[in-house]
């Protein structure tokens, strides 16, 4: 019988859904790295429940039975260290699950925008009547900066709203059903000029940290609005609070940072022309059951000695196909 070791979880009932396969496996539950130990020892599969605790580099002198990781998350950047990447575990992610979530949350950051929600609300809370012009959004050019799932189902969302979306991913090519066309990385700097809404949703990896900053927002139109729903540390966040005081670009809206909580004394609390949220793009009301759904039918493939989905590249650090 496997064993599988549940970190950031402190029993059956954080998990929905997950009690149906104790049947088939031994469960042991982690809320400590301390309690991680104890838990991997002899464990052979590990399910990554909760980001912000960690542990398992930290107990990895345990793990020598591990064969797979499943994390709970689509980016695995809070997983990745080291001697994992080094290893033959296999590590697989949730990759598809907040895909249409995320994408509904693109969509609405930028009708706020051209349809002003934020200013109507906050003029309702003063009580003010004041006619305003809006924007359409058709019609209008989105620049899709990561090319994985969640940027097409991005792509194709916008699309269907008659939005004019192109990408940017590590390679150019030749437009294709969800994109007019593909921008290698490399020419990030000349296909941001064009945008009217720039959306940055590439994995966290050692190539991708810090690639937005002073010369990506010089190098926008001042009408554009900036969302970043990948990772904080994409964006130089002083260069941007810059860009959106100095007017050269014209909004942000965004759901990461590089400190989160996003911390009080920051500036874009106060900007008008910024949305905050809270890392919460995802999480739609049943997608923790979703998230144990594809697990399960992993563990399926698992103990069947079928081929895992959702399988990360440890070298490039994400899923791909």
């Amino acid at each position: 019988m496997s064993v599988i070791a549940v970190q950031g979880a402190a029993g059956v009932d954080d998990v929905p859904g997950l009690g149906r396969l104790g049947e088939q496996a031994e469960l042991r539950f982690a809320t400590t790295v301390d309690e991680l130990h104890r838990a991997l020892a002899g464990a052979d599969v590990m399910l990554g429940w909760d980001f912000a605790a960690g542990g398992l580099d930290q107990a990895w002198e345990v793990a020598g039975d591990l064969r797979w990781v499943h994390w709970c998350g689509a980016g695995v950047d809070a997983m990745m260290f080291p001697e994992l990447a080094a290893s033959d575990i296999v590590l697989t992610n949730s990759r598809g699950v907040f895909d249409l979530a995320m994408a509904e949350y693109v969509l609405g950051f930028i009708l706020g925008f051209a349809k002003r929600f934020p200013e109507t609300q906050l003029l309702q809370s003063q009580g003010v009547w004041r006619h305003r012009l809006t924007r359409r959004i058709a019609g209008a050019s989105v620049l899709v900066v990561g090319t994985g799932s969640i940027g097409r189902e991005i792509a194709r969302l916008l699309g269907a709203a008659g939005m004019m979306v192109s990408g940017v991913g590590r390679t150019a090519r030749p437009g294709d059903g969800d994109f007019i066309a593909i921008h290698s990385s490399d020419d990030l700097d000349n296909a941001l000029g064009s945008a009217d809404y720039v959306v940055a949703i590439p994995p966290l990896t050692a190539h991708t940290v810090g690639m937005f900053g002073a010369a990506q927002f010089a190098a926008m139109k001042p009408t554009a609005r900036f969302i970043n729903m990948g990772r904080g540390r994409l964006v130089d966040e002083a260069a941007l609070a810059a860009a959106l005081e100095s007017s050269d670009i014209a909004g942000a809206a965004l759901d990461v940072f590089e400190t989160e909580p996003l911390p009080e004394a920051s500036p874009l609390w106060a900007m008008a022309n910024v949305m905050v949220s809270p890392h919460m793009s995802g999480d739609y009301e049943e997608h923790l059951e979703d998230v144990v759904a594809l697990f399960a039918a992993n563990f399926e493939r698992y103990q069947a000695g079928q081929p895992l989905v959702n399988v990360v590249d440890k070298v490039l650090g994400f899923a791909a196909g």
